[in-house]
């Protein structure tokens, strides 16, 4: 059975394992609540639907009254196991279990070819000025315009990245904690999808 819960970047660390500096990512994960247990005979899927971050009562606005959540999210996953209300906590994950974590990158903002690509851009000499991070050609003359996919300069960033096969060091279920070995999307505060790999 796949193992999830929603959570949020906290900060990044370190320990060492044999002399040698290990980064950690530290996250707080959870408690999360199912919501809602979508069925495929009504709902057309199979899907639990967790909430992360109770609301206090007076943020709570009309039509949120049922689920006061900040963040809703949904898993495909055994729903026969779950029922509407039920806890998800860190304490469902142990260290050495390795998990994918999902995540909305770091934005950026504009960049160009030679940052959000690496391109080498142009020599410093022969006759290159002010063309030196410039993108250079960018296509045939008979084709007369630029194909779809090319790599230009654009925004950069702010995009959902998904870490595979990350390895869990320390879980700390009294204060909702969990150490993961390397380094995870977004910057602190970052909402995150975790589910085991198996």
């Amino acid at each position: 059975m796949t193992k999830f819960i929603l959570g949020k970047k906290l900060e990044m660390s370190q320990i060492f394992e044999d002399g040698k500096v290990v980064p950690l990512t530290l996250i707080t994960a959870g408690p999360c609540f199912v919501t809602q247990v979508k069925k495929k005979e009504r709902d057309g899927y199979s899907a639990l639907q967790i909430g992360f971050e109770k609301l206090k009562p007076k943020k709570v606005k009309k039509p949120e009254k049922e689920k006061p959540f900040r963040y809703l999210k949904e898993f495909k996953n055994k729903i026969e196991e779950y029922k509407i209300g039920q806890k998800i906590d860190v304490s469902i994950f142990k260290e050495g279990d390795r998990v994918k974590i999902s995540g909305i990158s770091k934005g950026k903002g504009f960049a160009g070819a030679v940052k959000r690509w690496g391109f080498s851009g142009r020599g410093a000499t022969h006759g290159v000025k002010h063309e030196h991070r410039t993108l250079g050609s960018v296509g045939s003359t008979d084709a007369e315009r630029v194909f779809k996919g090319k790599k230009m300069p654009g925004r950069m960033g702010a995009e959902r990245i998904t870490v595979s096969n990350l390895e869990i060091v320390k879980v700390d279920p009294e204060n909702n904690l969990m150490a993961v070995k390397g380094a995870i999307p977004g910057r602190r505060g970052t909402l995150l999808e975790i589910k085991s790999e198996n």
